[in-house]
């Protein structure tokens, strides 16, 4: 992780920095942008999203959009999850502020859905960067949208492509609050953390994006190798992009404490 990075929560943002691991070239995607929606059994539209991706529709998804809220009901920020199980949501750390008293889950279209509780990682503070940036929000009743498995059987690879599912923004101009997805490939993999580079063939996350899933496929099945976490720079349309490693051995302990039911690949 470089030194100087942003974390991608929409409304507050927080410096994070660390230890950076290596960074391989990588080929072009070889996944069409405008197939990045069917990661998550979505169409996409014609618009351009995420950064340099598509706009998918919202029905059904399993990607959703997370408002916090404070004590006296105020936006604390808004960020993104990934249904992992019928009763939780996936997201980061910075996505649940201090402040936070509740997180309101917005589908895409209906009322919001209140949860029950929410944690972040034991210990992780407010700009400590990517380390152990992960979060977990549990409902009181089910979602009703599919679960997405978590990918514990193997560790990322340089070189793979991947896909990026966010609720952010399409560009530092455009507006947040409309699903997006696009395509990547890795560019480095540490026990912690994974990266992609933003480019003119690739996709890149935005503010907003924070806690969405970086997809890999395995077996056939678009899988969560990671949690979206931090960009290098607010512009978006350039730099590295980092997220959380799923397969951490502390990252998986903490979410299937949480979520033993959670799918998982």
């Amino acid at each position: 992780m470089r030194s100087k990075t942003v974390a991608l929560v929409f409304l507050l943002s927080a410096a994070c920095g660390g230890g950076s691991p290596s960074t391989p070239s990588s080929p072009s995607p070889t996944i069409p942008v405008s197939t990045a929606c069917t990661a998550v059994g979505q169409a996409a539209s014609s618009a351009t999203a995420i950064v340099n991706g598509a706009e998918c529709s919202s029905a059904n998804s399993p990607v959703v959009l997370l408002n916090m809220k404070d004590s006296a009901g105020q936006q604390a920020g808004s960020c993104t999850g990934t249904v992992i199980a019928p009763r939780a949501i996936l997201t980061a750390a910075h996505c649940l502020p201090a402040v936070t008293a509740s997180v309101k889950v917005f589908l895409g279209s209906g009322p919001e859905l209140i949860s029950s509780s929410f944690a972040a990682f034991p210990g992780y503070k407010e700009g400590d960067g990517t380390s152990r940036d992960v979060g977990v929000v549990l409902m009181r009743e089910d979602i009703g949208r599919p679960a997405v498995p978590l990918l514990l059987s193997r560790d990322a690879r340089v070189g793979e492509n991947a896909i990026l599912v966010g609720w952010g923004k399409g560009s530092i101009t455009l507006p947040a609050s409309t699903l997006r997805a696009g395509v990547a490939t890795i560019t480095a993999v540490s026990p912690l953390v994974l990266q992609t580079s933003s480019s003119s063939t690739f996709s890149s996350v935005c503010q907003g994006d924070s806690g969405g899933p970086i997809l890999l496929s395995e077996g056939g099945v678009w899988s969560i190798g990671g949690v979206i976490s931090a960009n290098e720079t607010l512009a978006c349309s350039f730099g590295d992009n980092f997220y959380v490693n799923i397969r951490h051995p502390e990252i998986s302990a903490f979410v299937l404490a949480r979520v033993p039911d959670a799918a998982r690949k």
